[in-house]
């Protein structure tokens, strides 16, 4: 794209955000994802002048969009004065750089969009260069600039040099070289996680992770919960990097709840390439908490999304089995329906209904903001903790505080008494565990 342009936005710019639908997305609410798309463009702190859908019955290479429709863009750019172009689809560097030069204005599609809301919201380390790294992956295929100076650079010296490499060239290499490093340093930060991963496995606390669709109340119920202060606020990806923190639960001493990033519709390859990392530790969570918001009208298509990166990343089988039962890797996932304050009387009937006749369903209505039903999560999310329980009898040295902490804080202590003896004093105790907590203690 042309630098003249990329440097013309700023936040507060006035923005015309379009939405591309396409024949095969019609089954698709287009009045709720263009409220998506002005959702991610106040995200990243752009002004909508307008906002409206575009129907493609065949996408045009060249420009995505028909002559006409560029110039009803055009003309809804100049009444509005807007100076951005937010297209809420995937466009190829061909068509950004052709529609640029037709509207004579920057175009940003729903990727470069969500890379830059990820950009200014990282706040670790690990997230920042995650961020660049997808970044880096999206402009590696755009460098189709107008610049001057694209000229060839000769090779060697005096003239026995070779036609030396293209500037567009030089800056591929440059991308492909700061991507390998990035690549490095992040593969030293999953090492040094799965350190820390293996350290709270050996620990005596259960890990509960929270997913779901961004915007779905994951950070004021993490906030609710645990009495935290994370970011929480009616705003697309309002958060970004993985927060942890100690919560009780009935029957558990002490659990672990993470807040993980949020998903969302046709989230760009590069972001899913570059936050698996973060997004695997849902895969060593004990039990999964998938936030939905129940009072959105695409509530349904926001879970079917959530579920695909939650089939991707292996936590449920990929035949479409249900997840609410666990999947391959034998994770529960219990489905927590926010925003239960916001529906009306009617819908809300309607789904308690619903949740009463599939009792097999693993379901509780809540309304973060306001904590109702939130005592019942806990209860709820302890039960499951501790669902299939047995009890065994352990004998374990007094001087072994390790073990004993371990039994106390994973299990239901149903007994305890100490043999003195002749020699070292055993403390025997018959204790209520989970074959996943048997299996941690034997490892001790």
């Amino acid at each position: 794209m042309n630098d003249e342009l990329q440097g013309e936005v700023t936040r507060g710019a006035r923005a015309v955000v379009v939405y591309p639908q396409m024949r095969t997305n019609r089954d698709q609410d287009a009045d709720a994802r263009l409220e998506e798309g002005k959702g991610l463009a106040l995200a990243i702190g752009l002004e909508i002048a307008d906002a409206f859908t575009i129907p493609i019955r065949e996408p045009r290479a060249a420009t995505l969009f028909g002559e006409g429709q560029i110039q009803n863009i055009a003309i809804a750019c100049e009444q509005s004065e807007a100076e951005l172009v937010v297209v809420d689809g995937s466009l190829s560097a061909i068509q950004q750089r052709n529609l640029e030069e037709k509207l004579k204005r920057k175009v940003i599609d729903r990727t470069g969009l969500i890379l830059e809301i990820f950009g200014e919201r990282a706040a670790t380390a690990e997230g920042r260069l995650q961020v660049e790294l997808a970044h880096l992956d999206y402009q590696a295929g755009r460098l189709v600039r107008s610049w001057t100076h694209l000229e060839r650079q000769r090779g060697g010296f005096g003239f026995l040099g070779g036609p030396g490499e293209t500037q567009i060239e030089a800056d591929r290499r440059l991308i492909r070289d700061r991507m390998a490093r990035i690549r490095r340093e992040l593969e030293q930060v999953r090492r040094t996680r799965g350190l820390h991963r293996d350290r709270r496995e050996k620990a005596p606390w259960p890990v509960v992770a929270l997913v779901g669709y961004t915007n779905a109340g994951k950070s004021t119920l993490f906030n609710r919960l645990t009495g935290a202060h994370v970011m929480a606020e009616d705003l697309l990806f309002a958060t970004l990097d993985p927060t942890m923190r100690g919560i009780r639960l009935p029957g558990v001493e002490k659990a672990i709840l993470s807040d993980t990033v949020g998903f969302i519709s046709d989230l760009p390859t590069q972001l899913v390439a570059a936050f698996r990392a973060t997004l695997e530790e849902v895969t060593a969570a004990d039990i999964i908490l998938h936030v939905r918001d129940i009072a959105n009208s695409e509530t349904e298509a926001q879970k079917r999304q959530v579920l695909e990166i939650l089939t991707d990343l292996g936590v449920i089988p990929e035949d479409g089995g249900e997840p609410e039962k666990g999947g391959e890797s034998g994770i529960p996932i219990l489905e927590i329906w926010n925003k239960w304050d916001l529906l009306d009387p009617d819908h809300a009937e309607e789904l308690s209904g619903l949740i009463s006749d599939k009792s097999d369903r693993d379901v509780v209505p809540i309304s973060a903001l306001t904590g109702d039903g939130c005592e019942t999560l806990l209860a709820t999310v302890g039960e499951k903790l501790m669902a299939g329980a047995k009890l065994y009898s352990f004998a374990v040295p007094a001087e072994d505080g390790e073990r004993l902490a371990f039994l106390h804080a994973r299990g239901h202590v149903v007994s305890e008494t100490i043999d003195e003896g002749d020699q070292t004093p055993v403390v025997r105790l018959q204790v209520r565990l989970s074959d996943r907590e048997l299996g941690r203690f034997s490892a001790l």
